[in-house]
């Protein structure tokens, strides 16, 4: 594995990002699997970069993650347009599917946490179905009144003797509790949060065509529009200034 600190890196706002290809950042993922190496992995998009901006606590927490991937297109666009590095897109909702294939192909073990009881059902049937020789540890959906901090939780995930576990909790949620209970389990986390209503066929992921244009945000607008108005009118233009903050202070 590839230390991060022997990685490039290159700070998007106040996130550390790194510079890795998507087969690279796969493997270094399996192989900590492999080793079930207590880790967590963030994948950074605006909403995860403004949060961060917001709170010095939360930057500190996910630049602490094993690697900070780039989510978003426009992530990966501010790279070009700041540092001038080009960067493949790592996004949760593709990464979640390549690495159960690679799961299932090294014999590991896989836990999902978070999301709803439903979501995790449509999940399991899926993934038995795509990839028959899978195992699949556990699967748990926190009840919404009781604390994330339960250490019950952790022990059932320690029991289950999972390789690889994804949490879907929200962000910045999920990073918050990757961040503070990762030591404690021995295995990686990985915060994929829209990525599990997606692959459970709850939720439509947007149009390729949107994708590669960066406007998988305006897709979930149009089907969300009164929850997320206001947030993405506030990250979304915010993110757009301190980019170009940022390359106004570089000349």
């Amino acid at each position: 594995m590839i230390l991060r600190e022997k990685r490039l890196i290159e700070k998007i706002i106040s996130l550390n990002i790194d510079l890795i290809g998507y087969k690279d950042a796969l493997a270094v993922i399996i192989d900590l699997a492999l080793r079930r190496q207590a880790s967590y992995i963030c994948f950074a998009n605006v909403h995860m970069t403004i949060e961060a901006y917001e709170d010095n606590e939360f930057t500190h927490q996910v630049n602490n993650a094993s690697l900070v991937l780039a989510d978003g297109v426009p992530i990966v666009k501010s790279l070009k347009f700041i540092h001038g590095k080009s960067q493949e897109r790592i996004a949760g909702m593709d990464v979640f599917p390549d690495l159960l294939k690679l799961l299932e192909k090294e014999c590991l073990k896989v836990f999902f946490f978070g999301s709803t009881a439903e979501t995790l059902e449509r999940i399991r049937a899926r993934a038995v179905r795509e990839f028959p020789q899978l195992k699949i540890a556990g699967l748990y959906s926190p009840p919404f009144n009781r604390s994330l901090d339960d250490e019950a939780y952790i022990t059932l995930i320690k029991e289950s003797g999972a390789n690889l576990v994804f949490v879907a909790l929200g962000c910045p949620k999920q990073e918050k509790w990757m961040a503070c209970h990762s030591r404690k389990i021995d295995a990686p986390l990985l915060g994929v949060g829209g990525a599990f209503p997606v692959y459970a066929g709850i939720a439509s992921r947007a149009p390729f065509f949107m994708q590669n244009m960066g406007l998988e945000w305006l897709y979930r607008l149009i089907q969300e529009p009164r929850r997320l108005f206001k947030r993405y009118f506030k990250t979304n233009t915010l993110f757009i200034y301190l980019i170009l903050k940022v390359k106004a202070q570089i000349f």
